[in-house]
């Protein structure tokens, strides 16, 4: 059994203290160990947006890019390993376990390619601007620039590689140092991500750390240019926007939590059609994909009630 360590300040660090253990879904089987006890995570947020931050400010979004693209190509390069960690961990199929893989590999290219486009800038120009006074002395416009914060990401377990890289590669296209934690359970995934990422040495210092485990006391540490987002329960995203410090110090905090969607199959739709069978396709995959646990899974299917014992029959053969 191994031992997992967090990516603070520049360096692996391990925690001391109780340990939590991660196990295979499948077997039982003890598989890592990981705490946080005793790390300094305010002494890591400082790094970040002392060293992290002023790096990636001094990039252009092209650079940031070009980083975000180096990330993409070198999580393809163990994207064999990266499976395994998850069907170990997560205990998902490798078809799913592929889902979340090359969801991280795909947004940080995608987010690569804005980066190109955006070009050789360090900040945006939002809209045409407007003359302030009655002569054209004055003029204003709005400039989007990179917050001097660090932006802290919490996210669920159902996607550890997938929830890492999507939230890191908004922030670091932005020029904002990112401090992530996955949840503890599914880690090992990410772990190995990180560690991929480290070896590879495509980030500057201080542009991505990594909680391998509790967050302990790291959200209390949030201030004013600061960024939290939360992706969990609802119960959790209401406890964290109503935490002191976040509300005193105006920390910004984006909460995705508890989602419910639905599937409708339209009345004008001919049982055995295309698109019905698409209907019935797209359903079966909703429904299984991650056995459920994911933000966009259906958890109601809509259907004119002229055919809806044809619709549980295909349904539950496609099943």
């Amino acid at each position: 059994m191994i031992e997992l360590e967090s990516y603070l300040n520049g360096e692996w660090k391990a925690g001391t203290g109780k340990k939590a253990t991660l196990k295979n879904p499948a077997t039982g089987e003890a598989v890592a160990e990981t705490s946080t006890s005793g790390l300094d995570f305010a002494a890591a947020l400082t790094y970040a947006r002392d060293v992290g931050g002023p790096a990636l400010r001094a990039m252009t979004f092209a650079e940031r890019g070009a980083m975000l693209k180096e990330m993409s190509k070198a999580l393809h390069e163990v994207r064999d390993e990266l499976i395994e960690a998850s069907i170990i961990n997560a205990g998902t199929t490798r078809s799913d376990s592929k889902f979340d893989i090359d969801g991280a590999t795909g947004t940080l290219a995608y987010y690569a390619g804005v980066g190109k486009r955006l070009g050789d800038r360090t900040y945006l120009v939002e809209g045409e601007g407007e003359q302030l006074t009655r002569g054209a002395r004055l003029w204003g416009h709005h400039l989007l620039v990179p917050r001097r914060g660090v932006a802290v990401h919490i996210n669920a377990f159902n996607f550890p590689a997938w929830g890492l890289a999507e939230k890191a590669a908004c922030a670091l296209l932005a020029g904002v140092p990112v401090v992530t934690k996955p949840a503890t359970s599914t880690i090992l995934p990410a772990y190995r991500l990180m560690k991929t990422l480290v070896d590879a040495k495509v980030l500057p210092d201080g542009a991505l750390s990594f909680v391998c485990g509790s967050a302990g006391d790291l959200v209390t540490h949030l201030g004013p240019q600061d960024v939290l987002a939360f992706t969990g329960s609802g119960d959790t995203g209401a406890m964290l926007r109503r935490m002191d410090n976040v509300i005193e110090r105006s920390v910004r905090i984006n909460v995705e939590a508890d989602s419910l969607n639905a599937m409708v199959l339209g009345e004008d739709v001919e049982a055995g059609s295309d698109t019905y069978q698409m209907f019935i396709r797209h359903a079966s995959r909703e429904i299984t994909q991650k056995t459920g646990q994911k933000c966009t899974a259906t958890r109601r299917v809509f259907v004119p009630e002229a055919i809806i014992d044809r619709v549980i029959k295909d349904l539950g053969e496609a099943l």
